[in-house]
């Protein structure tokens, strides 16, 4: 029996989010915004950089011409960060964007664990460990930013049993961490391949958490029977599968998805009615030599090439951008709490 509040104890119909018959569905854009680090590397509390923030002038500057309003799930080093608080702060205070949270364990106090790749999960870490970090990324976002912080994503989607109680706890009405169709436990992760891809209500005796899963969607001749083969295959096989039409698994994100593959998936989400479209990506990729994503000027060029395609896709089809707020406010709407 799985713990109230248990975001892998999926929810029941009433619980999920639904558009009316004369709804559009909306999007918005989140930004996991953090350190520059080698991914490749072993986890480490020191020896990670900052130098992409000075980039994040131009991702506000050019999603504020599309009349996107991107939350920033920012983490310890940002937060702690002068010049990021200056140019997200500025933005967030008239209104231009919104700051959330987004937990990296091994760089956020207190420093009571053994940095490792089990420990770089959050929900692995004992209770009170995991409470304390979230209380402590919370009350830096408050005192830099002058707003606590409302949405949470956990760094490496890393959520566990007891997390929803504890964000409820904490003041959070929404969660980001669930990224549906993806099974993270060959490397002590959560297993999300079954995932709704609708927002639902988790339910905890301190509230509810709305969770807002991270859009992901299967393409293919095998249409929703393509999910179930896609899980039952070796990802050495997923290529091929690709390849012949049968099953691929593409996210709402320009790191690693073609845009248009990514307008494929836009048009699948909509054919499903899914009430939001989540996009996300890392703030590192917004300078080259980061990310496996972005590892040159001409990859930066064509990162926001992806965006101008893809947000002329949303507006062909009706699709509208929103925020944190805004979600929140539709879920309220849509089913009590």
């Amino acid at each position: 029996m799985r713990p109230a509040g248990d975001f892998f104890a999926y929810p029941a119909a009433p619980d999920l989010i639904q558009l009316e018959a004369d709804e559009r569905p909306r999007f918005w854009v989140t930004i996991d915004t953090e350190e520059d680090f080698d991914w490749d590397a072993p986890f480490s509390r020191t020896g990670h950089g900052l130098g992409s923030v000075p980039a994040l002038t131009d991702c506000q500057r050019y999603f504020e011409r599309a009349a996107v309003r991107p939350i920033y799930l920012v983490d310890w080093p940002i937060v702690a960060d002068d010049h990021a608080v200056e140019i997200l702060g500025a933005a967030q205070q008239a209104g231009r964007c919104e700051i959330g949270a987004q937990l990296h364990p091994w760089v956020t106090p207190p420093h009571d664990e053994d940095v490792n790749a089990r420990n770089s999960y959050t929900g692995n870490l004992p209770s009170a460990l995991q409470r304390a970090k979230m209380t402590a990324l919370r009350d830096a976002i408050r005192d830099r930013f002058g707003v606590a912080p409302t949405a949470y994503r956990a760094g490496r989607y890393g959520l566990g049993p007891e997390t929803a109680t504890m964000l409820a706890e904490l003041g959070f009405r929404c969660d980001t961490s669930v990224r549906s169709g993806f099974d993270y436990r060959a490397g002590h992760g959560p297993n999300y391949r079954d995932a709704p891809l609708h927002p639902w209500w988790v339910r905890t005796g301190q509230g509810a958490v709305l969770e807002m899963p991270v859009t992901t969607v299967f393409a293919g001749l095998l249409g929703r029977a393509g999910r179930w083969l896609y899980h039952r295959t070796s990802s050495n096989s997923h290529a091929a599968l690709a390849r012949l039409g049968l099953v691929e698994r593409i996210a709402l994100t320009p790191e690693g998805i073609p845009a248009e593959k990514a307008c494929h998936a836009i048009d699948i989400a909509i054919e499903a009615r899914l009430p939001v479209l989540t996009f996300s990506f890392h703030s590192p990729s917004l300078q080259p030599g980061n990310t496996p994503y972005v590892r040159s000027d001409a990859d930066l060029a064509l990162f926001y090439r992806w965006w101008d395609i893809v947000l002329d896709h949303l507006s062909r089809r009706g699709v509208e951008p929103t925020n944190a707020d805004a979600i929140w406010a539709m879920a309220e709407r849509k089913g009590a709490r």
